[in-house]
């Protein structure tokens, strides 16, 4: 224990936290981490589409992850510099079919055969996305709503293949599987019928998801709007949340999904109310939803503050959600997933005393907070787990050996 995090030790137990405790707890709540940030959602499909679905990775830093084992080795390189808990969250597009083209409702669990070798190694598991974007199938902007029943019944055909697929993977490494099912389905001016194409969705989602798998967690996730469907989003969160509340399945709150001033902190109250668990997606927009690399920001530590301050960690799933190809991708995962274990660190910290307080001593409560040691604390955490402190210096040799010299 260094002098310092003994001070700071001090100082919470003054406010009645005990700190060796918080970090325990901290330690023990998975994150998952996004493949899509190691190569720019680019995927590994022998046949590739543009993006679509107002998905857009802007940069071009070199080093971008060309194949499943570079991928791999960049995660294994993260990880390694962050403390905690983790597992990894895969796109259907990271099927790898030794070059030969697999339609994506042809999709097996040996098309992940890697993957889950892998993760059954590094004792992690692994979350799931069918990938409805980037698809000739999509190229109008509609999927599991279109209103042509064969392209309507292949995206069907996909979701069910992905879901055998989680099954599979939450079998072999021995932990539940959240699959979360987003779908880009609008439209960019006002339409005529709004109502048509939720009809068929609720209907294409039923069928979807008739089948009863173990180990698999169905998530549904709305959005506000995105490029191309600026006002029109047929799966809204309003849908989504009466959907699975309806049928059983979780709600997914991405912190990026909603009006550019919009937060999500004060949903998770309210939603709890009545769902039993959130998937949240923890994303850092500016102005849309651009998916910017996670900070310790105020935004996301009030998302923390409210699952703590509700007794919900076992109520939600973290997964982050952002992809910057601007900067060295190894960095923003560490940066990323770091800024997440923080805030959560922070709010186990905040004294239980704290929601019965009113008026002035509240806020000289939280002001007094601001300025508690708690960076001494997070170091502490870091040491405990084996996490470096200062942790770039491998990063930058990792991209000199290694980044460097993919071209």
């Amino acid at each position: 224990m260094t002098t310092l995090y003994h001070e700071a030790k001090r100082a919470y137990a003054r406010l009645g936290v005990d700190t060796d405790k918080a970090i325990r707890a901290a330690l023990k709540v998975p994150v998952s981490l996004h493949c899509w940030q190691g190569d720019d959602v680019a995927g590994f499909e022998v046949k590739k589409g543009p993006l679509g679905g107002g998905i857009m990775a802007t940069g071009n830093y070199p080093g971008r992850a060309r194949n499943g084992d570079e991928l791999r080795a960049d995660l294994a390189t993260a990880m390694s510099l962050l403390p905690g808990k983790h597992r990894v969250n895969l796109h259907a597009i990271y099927a790898e079919t030794n070059g030969k083209f697999v339609e994506r409702d042809q999709l097996k669990p040996e098309h992940f055969s890697k993957w889950i070798a892998w993760a059954k190694r590094r004792r992690i598991g692994l979350d799931f996305n069918p990938t409805f974007f980037a698809h000739p199938k999509a190229s109008d902007g509609f999927t599991l709503s279109h209103v042509d029943d064969a392209t309507r019944t292949f995206w069907i055909r996909h979701g069910q293949a992905c879901r055998r697929i989680a099954a599979v993977m939450a079998k072999e490494l021995g932990s539940p599987c959240v699959i979360n099912h987003w779908i880009p389905d609008g439209a960019k001016d006002s339409p005529t019928d709004r109502w048509s194409p939720r009809v068929r969705l609720t209907g294409a989602l039923d069928r979807l998801l008739k089948e009863k798998l173990p180990g698999v967690v169905d998530c549904v996730e709305g959005k506000l709007f995105g490029l191309g469907s600026e006002d029109y989003v047929v799966g809204s969160t309003e849908f989504y949340s009466h959907y699975a509340l309806t049928r059983g399945v979780v709600l997914c709150l991405d912190m990026g999904h909603f009006h550019p001033t919009e937060t999500i902190h004060d949903k998770i109250s309210a939603f709890l109310q009545f769902h039993k668990k959130l998937l949240l997606h923890v994303s850092r927009p500016i102005r849309w939803d651009s998916d910017h690399i996670v900070i310790f920001n105020d935004d996301l530590r009030a998302v923390f503050q409210e699952i703590v301050r509700g007794n919900a960690l076992d109520r939600a799933f973290f997964a982050l959600d952002y992809f910057d190809a601007s900067i060295n991708r190894i960095a923003a995962y560490v940066i990323g997933a770091r800024a997440a274990r923080k805030a959560l660190l922070a709010a186990l910290l905040e004294p239980a005393s704290l929601p019965q307080l009113e008026g002035a001593q509240k806020l000289a409560a939280l002001e007094d907070l601001k300025t508690m040691p708690f960076g001494a604390v997070w170091e502490q955490l870091c040491e405990s787990n084996g996490a470096p402190v200062d942790w770039f210096g491998t990063v930058q040799r990792y991209e000199k050996e290694v980044l460097a010299k993919r071209k």
